[in-house]
Parts: C-alpha cells; sequence; structure tokens
C-alpha cells in the first residue's frame, strides 16, 4: 500500500517547482542565492514536518528565516572582536544607532 501523505522533501520539491518560472526570471547571482534558500528548508526537514502546518510553505519559509539568523549570529561573532558597534549581544535587542522609522512619516 502506498503513502497518502507526500513526505516533507516531496513538499520542498514540489514547492520549487512552482516557484521555477519565477527563478528562471532571476539573475544567476539571485537564482544562486534561491536555491541556498530551498537547501536552508532541506535542513529542517524533521522539524517541517513535526510541525505539520497545513500551509507547508509557512514551515518552508521560517526554515529558511532560521538559516538567515544563524548566519547573522555568525557574522556578528565574527565583527565583535573588530569592536562592531552593530553587534546584538541579547536575542531581540535593537542596536544603539538602529533608527526606527515614524509610520506617520512613510
Amino acid at each position: 500500500m502506498g503513502r497518502t501523505v507526500p513526505t516533507f522533501t516531496q513538499v520542498i520539491q514540489a514547492e520549487m517547482e512552482t516557484w521555477s518560472k519565477f527563478r528562471r526570471g532571476l539573475r544567476k547571482e539571485d537564482q544562486e542565492a534561491l536555491d541556498e534558500l530551498f537547501r536552508a528548508a532541506r535542513m529542517q526537514l524533521a522539524s517541517s514536518a513535526y510541525a505539520a502546518r497545513p500551509i507547508p510553505f509557512e514551515s518552508i519559509a521560517m526554515s529558511m528565516l532560521i538559516m538567515q539568523q544563524r548566519m547573522i549570529r555568525e557574522l556578528q561573532r565574527r565583527l565583535a572582536p573588530n569592536g562592531s558597534e552593530m553587534v546584538v549581544e541579547k536575542p531581540g535587542e535593537i542596536p544603539a544607532d538602529y533608527i526606527e522609522l515614524d509610520e506617520k512619516a512613510a
């Protein structure tokens, strides 16, 4: 008897296929960036399958964001010894030189 529910690997592959025309319209370096994002989603297969979200792209996007956050933290860690002021020591802390836009002015 076959599977009735696709694996999350199959879900990601299907999602990638739905974005194929969008990908073709991108510059080469942006195509590579999009491919990296989908690779990041594949790295979180277990958590995405476990979450079993009704809209699978939510898990895919969250996986992409997690990888981006990890990369940001690593870059901050690398810059910290050099005296960078943009380093955020605590999660959720806003850097001192961050400028918040006034919604009325936007």
